[in-house]
């Protein structure tokens, strides 16, 4: 590892020297791609991903600077500059105000009893190990809106219950850490939508006539959802080695010396404090309400925006000669998403805080601070985010995208880029251990790349948009499975700790069921989706696979023991 650092090191080092004698003189269009690379590089090899993405921006402001005799200390001056003028846009604003306040609200409500009794309420009947499991299933696909809290809130609440009923940590950390990413990643409202409306909008705005042939980043983001192999595959791979009451592989083994013994009473590791209030106080209406006036202002948003045109005073007239789908995709298509958000986040938080305060469960000056400290958990997001944009923008100046679409141009078919991206985005998050940083620096690249190659192909718009909503969905499938692989990953460190399982074992047994459904995905979901094969046949026999795996590889657990 050292001997690589040492070699990328000294590479962007001859770059910069390079650069330095070469100031004033026209440069090879392939150099482009040095930013991207850079930062894709360090990112694997320092695991750092700010860093990286820092040094890809100072080597391509150094390229740029190399067109107008711009010196090494002018070019690393350049960079401050250059993060400045991305969030000098109105899209990138609203997508940190969005993060911001879904952040906040979501604190209140992990603070305020709302999220405790939500769990008390999923987890009431749960009297057999496979009903405990199938709660913590529920509960997970249930808090949907962040991965974050929904690893701390169901692994850290739902322990006991497992103890009790002989389910294995192992078992326990791998429901948590499979349910929740996935369904942050594929859920219309959560803290992950803004960013990746972000990545799919810059994209769009680099294409030519983007907008008139491809729409919206929202209507993007739904037609991406038919590509979402891996994301939904795991929740239903979860359902089923929870329904038949089988395991394989290390799990098998853990969860046979679970049902054995009782479960080893550890000392807990509180990851993310869920507070327990007075239960007169205690109520789920305290984080349905706020989670549910979110929804409910963001689909208000989204139906106000699109009949209006986005603001642009251009009507929507209800076609009554096509189907609702595609009114109501014409609609959503035609709606400012971003501003639905904010409408949505903001009065989800609102309601947070009026039920927090009025109902006497938290002082004003603790609520306030409950609300500043979810702001806080939200800044390393938005420094990914605004660093990726910023590199977006400099590969934009630097034509990344154009060069790579020539180059590739005959020598990739356009229905394998989507399993290229996929594989690829599983590395890097593997590598990195995060799924954000992965997103960040495949987004900017691979959606202008993707539509370009079709292009030059000679594919019309639809089926240049086929590809190009598989390529949204690969990166983050591909993201959310190199993440559960990595034993370096945010959320599966979390998993662990919040179920107070040794991580070494949850990553052993998570790999292989998370490794057999990333499989299943790119054979059945991602390489026939390429060449065209809808979602509604390649579901349904990934779906079957799985179900035969499970009955086949996957073997009876022993006895469940019944709560007395």
């Amino acid at each position: 590892m050292r001997f690589l650092l040492a070699l990328i090191l000294l590479g962007v080092g001859q770059f910069v020297a390079l650069a330095g004698e070469a100031n004033g003189m026209s440069i090879p269009q392939w150099t482009s791609i040095i930013p991207p690379i850079v930062a894709i590089a360090l990112a694997l090899i320092l695991r750092e991903v700010l860093l990286s993405l820092t040094i890809g921006i100072f080597s391509g402001l150094i390229l740029m600077g190399l067109k107008s005799s711009q010196s090494i200390g002018q070019a690393f001056l350049e960079v401050p500059t250059a993060i400045q003028d991305s969030l000098v846009n109105k899209d990138h604003i609203s997508v940190i105000l969005f993060t911001l306040m879904i952040g906040a609200m979501v604190s209140i409500i992990s603070k305020n009893g709302g999220m405790m009794a939500l769990v008390k309420r999923i987890s009431k009947k749960a009297t057999t190990a496979r009903s405990v499991q199938l709660a913590t299933w529920l509960l997970g696909i249930a808090i949907f809106f962040d991965d974050y809290a929904n690893t701390l809130v169901v692994g850290n609440t739902m322990r006991p219950l497992t103890d009790r009923l002989k389910v294995s940590r192992e078992k326990l950390a791998y429901i948590v850490d499979s349910t929740a990413a996935p369904v942050a990643a594929i859920a219309f409202i959560t803290t992950w939508i803004g960013a990746e409306l972000g990545y799919i909008s810059d994209g769009i705005a680099k294409i030519p006539n983007g907008m008139n042939e491809i729409g919206s980043a929202y209507g993007v983001f739904f037609q991406s959802l038919q590509y979402m192999f891996y994301p939904i595959l795991t929740l239903f791979f979860i359902f089923l080695l929870v329904w038949r009451k089988r395991d394989f592989g290390p799990m098998l083994k853990a969860e046979r010396k679970a049902r054995a013994a009782d479960v080893e009473d550890q000392q807990h590791t509180v990851v993310g404090e869920i507070d327990e209030v007075e239960d007169k106080k205690e109520s789920v209406w305290s984080a349905v309400l706020p989670i549910g006036v979110m929804i409910i202002g963001a689909t208000i948003g989204l139906f106000y925006t699109g009949l209006s045109g986005g603001g642009e005073g251009q009507e929507y007239v209800w076609n009554k000669g096509v189907s609702l789908a595609t009114n109501l995709s014409e609609i959503i298509g035609r709606a400012d998403s971003y501003l639905s958000l904010i409408w949505g986040s903001f009065c989800g938080l609102f309601m947070a805080i009026l039920i927090t305060i009025s109902a006497g469960i938290l002082s004003v000056r603790k609520t306030m601070s409950f609300a500043e400290a979810g702001v806080k958990s939200m800044m390393p997001a938005i420094l990914i985010l605004t660093l990726a944009w910023t590199l977006g923008a400099i590969t934009e100046s630097l034509g990344t995208a154009e060069y790579l679409a020539a180059l590739s141009q005959g020598n990739i078919m356009p229905a394998f880029i989507p399993t290229i991206v996929f594989v690829l985005a599983a590395g890097i998050a593997f590598s990195t251990g995060t799924s954000w940083g992965t997103m960040s620096i495949l987004y900017p690249v691979v959606l202008v790349t993707s539509w370009n190659i079709c292009a030059a192909e000679g594919f019309d718009v639809a089926a240049s948009m086929n590809i190009f909503a598989n390529v949204v969905s690969a990166v983050l499938a591909g993201s959310v499975l190199g993440d559960h692989c990595s034993p370096i990953s945010d959320t599966t460190i979390l998993s662990s700790l919040s179920a107070d399982c040794d991580h070494v074992q949850h990553v052993k047994t998570q790999m292989p069921y998370a490794l057999t459904v990333g499989g299943v995905s790119i054979v059945l979901g991602t390489i026939p989706a390429g060449f065209g094969i809808p979602f509604y046949i390649t579901f349904p026999i990934a779906a079957l696979t799985l179900y035969f795996i499970v009955s086949y590889f996957g073997k009876m657990t022993e006895n469940e023991t019944v709560s007395q």
